[in-house]
């Protein structure tokens, strides 16, 4: 019913509402973002309570709270102050939900024309609204469009403007006592976001990791105390089978601070980011806080020409002669560094995507390429894919194909690259993969080669500028 406006004419309904909220200040909140769409909130405020069995509600929960999740304590009094009962009502006023619990009700509606219509609700599906008229039990079929608003005598039993938590307790004694509220909510998420600025020479960079915050849990948590856990935590696929434990941290700290936003350390099987000042997430709100900093880290550019046919595992041996040809003749160009202290970044790096530039003659940095990395520990490699080189063209070709028994056949492969670069020399790895059958021998070869594994091996030969360099080798197989 998105095309008329509906307009409470007792507003003191809406009042009540808000009444039905216990007083309560706010004391602290905590958030765990998990970079799986997840949170878990822990929420301390002060409250009034009576003696005796009594109720108390919250709003200002999130709307994409796991209900089955939520654990309530008082700090105050644990022993004696007991939940009865708790519940979730999210039944919230919206255009929708009035309508419907107004069927068979009498409602007044005002036209686009100035007109006005009184009679009994029938039915309100699909922007249209029909009702038994007043004045002359006429039924009218009225088209959404042309109806101004809609006026209500009052609000419905049930409906409530904000998600509430409802707790009955038995409390041993009137007074004010500190709660904690814990409980998963879904709608937040945080990735790892990185920006590199690569020298002109491609030998080192600068790196600088951002947490971007992303919260539509449907609240706001203000001065927020915020820890982010990098890692694969496992989820059960169904929100209702959720249980909260608490886990004491017993991790080790790093040394010092990371001299950014946050500090990380190590937790269980996870790392965590705990930001160093409390920050206000908002709902419907993106934030970012940058988490680690790397100056003038070793890197290296390298080029690939991989033209050779996909592996898809050895089933029967492959004698098609025409088979595996790929007709690729893109060089792909690379960045690595390290994530290792003694020569590198010396920090984890959380899955995120990557930005990569490079800064031209004028000093303006010119974005290279994007990747996306996943959960990098410290002391491992980074390999990122940045595109294809526009100098640089690569051609696979099969010269040869003989059987030289009826279990044994050879093959030999040309690989022609091209350096159109008016002065630089690059090196060009060129991967093959030996498809054809698991028992291979290479007879001959161009150039030198490295073996990476039982079905690959590799060249890496140098090209001078304007200039074609060609690769050439013999594989034999021995079939069964």
């Amino acid at each position: 019913m998105k095309h008329f406006i509906i307009i409470l004419s007792i507003i003191s309904m809406v009042s009540g509402i808000v009444f039905a909220q216990s007083q309560s200040t706010e004391d602290g909140i905590s958030l765990t973002i998990y970079n799986q769409g997840t949170a878990l909130v822990q929420d301390r405020r002060t409250v009034s309570i009576r003696e005796g069995v009594n109720p108390l509600h919250f709003t200002d929960v999130a709307s994409g709270i796991d209900a089955t999740s939520v654990n309530f304590v008082s700090l105050t009094d644990p022993l004696n102050t007991f939940v009865l009962e708790q519940n979730y009502q999210y039944d919230l006023v919206s255009s929708d939900a009035l309508l419907q619990r107004y069927i068979d009700s009498e409602v007044h509606l005002t036209m686009t024309d100035g007109s006005e219509q009184v009679g009994v609700l029938l039915s309100a599906q699909s922007d249209t609204i029909i009702i038994k008229r007043q004045r002359d039990d006429a039924i009218l079929m009225i088209d959404g469009g042309n109806v101004q608003d809609v006026r209500f005598p009052n609000l419905p039993e049930g409906l409530i403007t904000r998600p509430t938590l409802r707790w009955l307790l038995n409390a041993p004694r009137t007074e004010d006592q500190q709660i904690e509220l814990t409980y998963l909510t879904y709608g937040m998420n945080w990735q790892a976001d990185y920006n590199l600025l690569l020298n002109p020479n491609g030998t080192t960079l600068d790196l600088n990791g951002w947490v971007t915050l992303t919260n539509t849990s449907g609240a706001s948590y203000p001065n927020a105390q915020v820890k982010l856990i990098a890692g694969d935590v496992n989820r059960l696929p169904d929100p209702t089978d959720v249980m909260y434990a608490e886990v004491a941290p017993t991790a080790r700290a790093m040394d010092e601070a990371v001299a950014t936003g946050a500090t990380q350390r190590e937790f269980y099987e996870y790392q965590l980011y705990e930001l160093n000042r409390q920050v206000t997430v908002g709902n419907n709100e993106t934030k970012q806080v940058e988490f680690v900093v790397g100056r003038a880290v070793p890197a290296q550019t390298y080029y690939v020409y991989d033209g050779s046919p996909a592996f898809y595992g050895y089933y029967s041996p492959i004698i098609d002669s025409g088979y595996g040809y790929t007709g690729i003749t893109d060089v792909q160009n690379y960045l690595t560094f390290t994530t290792d202290a003694n020569v590198g970044l010396g920090a984890d790096l959380p899955a995120g995507n990557v930005r990569v530039y490079q800064e031209d003659v004028d000093g303006a940095a010119l974005l290279i390429g994007e990747n996306s990395i996943d959960h990098t520990p410290e002391g491992e490699e980074v390999s990122l894919y940045l595109g294809n080189a526009f100098d640089l063209v690569g051609e696979h070709i099969e010269k040869n194909f003989n059987f030289l028994s009826s279990n044994i056949f050879e093959e030999t492969i040309e690989i022609k690259l091209r350096n159109r670069k008016s002065e630089e020399t690059v090196q060009v790895r060129v991967p093959e993969r030996l498809y054809r059958w698991s028992d291979w021998q290479i007879i001959e070869a161009s150039d030198t080669w490295t073996k990476l594994d039982s079905t690959t091996i590799e060249f890496r030969v140098d090209v001078e500028p304007n200039t074609e360099r060609v690769i050439t080798y013999t594989v034999r197989y021995t079939t069964p």
